[in-house]
């Protein structure tokens, strides 16, 4: 960090800037403050750098060659091409350049032109940990993990250290189906280099991918003996004593993470569900209310809780937490459906509405949707909304409920035609439904005889 804080070329630089001064750097300096800028990732004060550097020194092929990289990253492919063009004559032996000119055609979508201008540039035999990792990812781009695992592992070699090329090869052996090939290769990895936090790390996930998970508990005690402070192992841990049903172990392991983690609300929350697994609700709540505690806008917390509360028969609790969850996340459908539920539970039909109109405009091909939404309107006396929606849900669903849903509507408005009309349509399409909803709506019950009777007479 100190290179960061103490460059004193690039505090030299920065001030003749602010001052508008003008000092002399030669190309090695320039290079050194150039290259901390793209280390940081800024690009514009690396492009000043740059401009600067090819004022005092026109001619550089490194600080042109910094130009082309600065280019790169801003995506300006045009006037990358115009310097490539420039450059390629005096600059094919140059590492910095062909990486450069790799990434112009990688970044166009050409894999296979990058691929073979690496190749050129590890003849060169500079910086072949980092181009072996380019051509496997070139090779990933090609969907070809037999190219890319083979370039993985030539990386791995020049660096053993490389988590990226560790992880890479793993992912590949997945992609080619190779469980054998990948624990033997990590084994052999564990072997050499036995306190690699990323390879028993990959070691306890290979195993809890297989669901083997007293190994994969076996690789992740390694990895926190080695560090006990890898906060996400406890988690993965834990997830393999839930998946086994040992929730007393999970929430063991859980309140070893809370020892060192700062924000504490799903691992609390993630307790709450192991206690409530455990047919301890009470234990649960004090999980949940704890999580909330953490973060107050936790919506996983707080419906877990209404759930609990309704288990517990507390239906007005159950309905406040289901309403505070639903409100941070309304997008939700399942919160929607089940706000909708306790609402309409609890005889507040009204407050229901909006829950169910939500329904039926984000699932219109749910039946159940409008069934439900037309049927609280009923019940609530809105017959004209319920007969605009009923005919909306027609236009989706031709089923008999909906014509008896809107029979009944039409009789409570005094419309005989259209009641007689919509009952007769509901009966053609299924019969058997009629003693159901005479029962739900009395009124059609002296209708379905007139109709039934009308009928009788057309045939005769």
């Amino acid at each position: 960090m100190e290179e960061y804080f103490g460059n004193e070329l690039v505090k030299k630089f920065e001030e003749m800037m602010e001052n508008n001064d003008e000092f002399y750097f030669d190309t090695e300096e320039l290079e050194d403050i150039i290259v901390y800028y793209l280390e940081l990732g800024d690009f514009n004060y690396a492009d000043m750098a740059v401009n600067y550097g090819l004022k005092l020194h026109p001619n550089s092929l490194d600080i042109k060659i910094k130009r082309l990289e600065i280019l790169l990253e801003w995506e300006e492919y045009n006037m990358a091409k115009e310097l490539i063009n420039e450059l390629k004559g005096a600059s094919m032996e140059n590492t910095d350049f062909l990486v450069c000119y790799a990434k112009y055609y990688s970044s166009l979508g050409n894999p296979r032109k990058s691929i073979e201008i690496c190749k050129k540039a590890l003849t060169l035999e500079e910086e072949e940990n980092f181009l072996h990792n380019f051509i496997a990812d070139e090779y990933v781009n090609l969907g070809d993990p037999f190219n890319a695992l083979k370039h993985y592992r030539k990386a791995l070699k020049e660096d053993p250290t490389d988590e990226y090329s560790l992880e890479n090869c793993m992912v590949c052996f997945s992609d080619l189906n190779k469980s054998e090939e990948a624990i033997a290769f990590l084994n052999e990895y564990l072997d050499e280099f036995p306190y690699s936090e990323t390879a028993w790390f990959e070691y306890g996930q290979f195993y809890f991918n297989r669901k083997n998970y007293d190994e994969a508990i076996r690789g992740y005690d390694y990895l926190l003996a080695i560090n006990s402070n890898s906060v996400g192992v406890y988690a993965n841990k834990s997830a393999c004593y839930e998946a086994m049903g040992q929730y007393q172990k999970a929430i063991d392991t859980y309140e070893e993470m809370l020892e060192l983690e700062y924000t504490k609300a799903f691992t609390f929350y993630k307790i709450g569900l192991c206690n409530k697994a455990l047919k301890q609700p009470i234990l649960a709540l004090n999980a949940f209310q704890k999580s909330l505690r953490e973060d107050p806008q936790f919506y996983l917390a707080m419906m877990e809780q209404s759930y609990l509360y309704e288990e517990m028969g507390g239906m007005s609790e159950a309905l406040h937490y289901a309403k505070e969850a639903t409100q941070l996340n309304e997008n939700n459908l399942e919160y929607q459906k089940r706000l909708a539920f306790l609402f309409i539970d609890s005889g507040k039909f009204e407050e229901s509405l909006s829950c169910l109109k939500k329904l039926v405009d984000a699932e219109p091909t749910r039946f159940y949707n409008w069934y439900a939404y037309s049927e609280v309107l009923m019940l609530v006396g809105e017959y004209e909304d319920a007969v605009t929606v009923l005919n909306s849900a027609l236009k989706k669903h031709h089923r008999a409920e909906l014509f008896y849903q809107l029979s009944n509507c039409f009789f409570n408005l005094k419309d005989q035609d259209k009641g007689t009309e919509s009952l007769q349509k509901a009966l053609d399409l299924d019969p058997s439904l009629v003693k159901d909803m005479q029962k739900k709506y009395p009124f059609i019950k002296d209708e379905v005889k007139k109709v039934k009777a009308t009928k009788v007479r057309k045939k005769n």
